[in-house]
């Protein structure tokens, strides 16, 4: 990936995280943290990981985080220095879950010896 490319999706990261915390009223998304952005090289499409703090609301928050897309959009256009902001896709981050997974397969391969 190029430099620009980079530092946008750091910079959207940053934002979109702040704009979670600080400006967006709906409940089941107070708990949320990015990880994560990819844009596409053309600048019209970003996907945002996240994770949240209840693995059972996930479906719930990504509901709400699709439905405060738009607006997420809307305060990304005074905040972010690019021309178009990219349409937002939220991805549940899965790489901690699995990170956890093969954690405990090496701690079952300690524990044995």
């Amino acid at each position: 990936m190029s430099v620009k490319i980079d530092r946008i999706n750091s910079n959207l990261v940053k934002e979109i995280s702040y704009i979670l915390q600080t400006e967006v009223k709906d409940q089941d998304i107070k708990f949320v943290t990015i990880t994560d952005c990819r844009v596409t090289n053309d600048l019209s499409f970003a996907k945002v990981y996240f994770t949240v703090l209840k693995e059972d609301r996930k479906k719930e928050t990504l509901q709400a985080l699709k439905n405060a897309s738009g607006f997420i959009r809307h305060e990304l256009m005074d905040r972010v220095d690019i021309r178009h902001i990219p349409e937002l896709t939220f991805v549940y981050d899965e790489s901690i879950e699995y990170g956890k997974k093969i954690e405990n397969i090496i701690e079952s391969i300690h524990d044995e010896n």
